[in-house]
């Protein structure tokens, strides 16, 4: 057993080392499905394939970022220390299949498939899986012209405030006088409200003269639960001069 443990071991180090490099190595490990977006509860099922017969040497690993690689199962089957038994994994022949039954919400992570049969070790590209928080979340925003102060320094920066939605995915798009703008467009990441819904802010940056060279400024939102953009916008001719 303390073989195995530290091979294991060996098995994570080398992970760590090679999560983010494509494998060159002898034996391919194909693995499906990219991503899973999922409720609470339900059952998910991660496919791997390698290219010839590696016996039972197929392992999981879950990474979650800034947290170290976690190994789940080794040896196709067997849950490593620690892994809950809704966890599971089985194989025929080069075919390795993980089940998770009853996901939860602290499962939403990424999930490879490694071979440990034969060096140099080879995983298969990450299957994301992301469990749902809550019902979806239509979002609100507001718009924020330059402060007259900003535009003394010839510089004009609007904001964009999408807040109250959910999944995360969202675009922004900013369009000045119907047309998109070219200048300096800075979105942050989705930050989560303590509700799990998510807000994001949008910046536009434009010296001044090009500011001054359009009049309606507009910012577009896109998200699956719109049916159409929501559009938030100003005059910068109505704006205090």
């Amino acid at each position: 057993m303390k073989n195995i443990i530290t091979m294991l071991q060996i098995y994570l180090v080398w992970l760590t080392l090679s999560l983010f490099e494509k494998s060159s190595g002898q034996i391919v490990i194909t693995q499906t499905p990219a991503s899973l977006h999922v409720n609470p509860g339900d059952r998910v099922t991660i496919q791997c394939k390698a290219s010839s017969s590696i016996s039972n040497y197929m392992h999981l690993y879950q990474f979650i970022p800034g947290q170290k690689p976690k190994l789940l199962i080794y040896r196709a089957t067997s849950r490593f220390e620690g892994t809950p038994d809704r966890f599971s994994g089985s194989y025929s022949g080069t075919d390795f299949t993980f089940t998770i039954s009853g996901v939860r919400p602290e499962d939403a992570a990424e999930y490879y498939c490694g071979q440990g049969y034969s060096t140099p070790f080879t995983f298969g590209a990450p299957t994301k899986l992301m469990v749902k928080q809550r019902d979806d979340a239509a979002p609100s925003a507001s718009i924020f012209p330059p402060s007259q102060e900003q535009l003394k320094t010839n510089s004009a920066t609007m904001v964009c405030l999408v807040t109250g939605f959910y999944p995360s995915d969202l675009n922004v798009a900013w369009k000045a006088d119907g047309k998109a703008v070219t200048g300096d467009v800075q979105t942050s990441s989705a930050a989560s409200e303590a509700d799990k819904t998510y807000k994001l802010s949008s910046t536009l940056t434009l010296s001044r003269d090009e500011y001054n060279s359009h009049d309606t400024y507009d910012c577009e939102v896109t998200h699956k639960t719109l049916t159409k953009p929501l559009v938030k916008s100003f005059r910068r001719s109505e704006c205090p001069s």
